[in-house]
């Protein structure tokens, strides 16, 4: 059952004093499916494309407004990899993946790594450029790659755009008269 509560600390950062106060009164949805779809929301309003970070397996997600701390928790704390087919990049996000928000970026990024030439690099920030028609990705020693924020359209919606439009109705011989 999912729900959305406003809340002085999150059960999950009890024993973080620092995540307690990060999360302290923050927006908090639990049950994947609210979680998807409260993240995807989240990240269409900052003007990222919905399908930039696949997470179907959220257990919580929640958002401080005041300082735009994010959080999104997987369940059972399980790490998650997608791979990227139209950019040939897989991504693994952890059990727990944080960040700061705002229009059009998402800093101070934890819990995102990208595969690049047999090793996984940390993801600290994801901003858009060229007008929000790419999507620039910057590793924690600063060096960065951009793709086109089309690669990362939302495969729920890609699925709905691909399926074949009703055929017309076949006129009836009668007619034809």
């Amino acid at each position: 059952m999912a729900s959305l509560t406003v809340s002085k600390a999150t059960p999950a950062a009890a024993g973080n004093t620092t995540a307690n106060k990060e999360r302290e009164g923050a927006e908090v949805v639990t049950g994947a499916e609210a979680c998807y779809a409260h993240s995807k929301e989240m990240l269409k309003g900052l003007g990222f494309p919905g399908g930039v970070m696949p997470m179907r397996g959220l257990d919580e997600c929640g958002l401080m407004r005041e300082t735009g701390y994010v959080w999104m928790r997987q369940e059972q704390g399980k790490a998650y990899e997608h791979y990227f087919r139209s950019t040939g990049t897989r991504v693994r996000y952890d059990a727990e993946v944080t960040a700061y928000v705002e229009e059009g970026r998402m800093k101070r990024m934890t819990g995102v790594r990208s595969k690049q030439m047999l090793m996984w690099v940390p993801i600290v920030e994801m901003s858009l450029v060229d007008g929000g028609e790419r999507v620039y990705f910057k590793s924690s020693v600063g060096i960065g790659r951009s793709f086109p924020a089309a690669a990362f359209a939302d495969e729920d919606d890609a699925v709905d755009e691909a399926a074949p439009a009703p055929a017309p109705a076949a006129a009836d011989a009668n007619d034809e008269k």
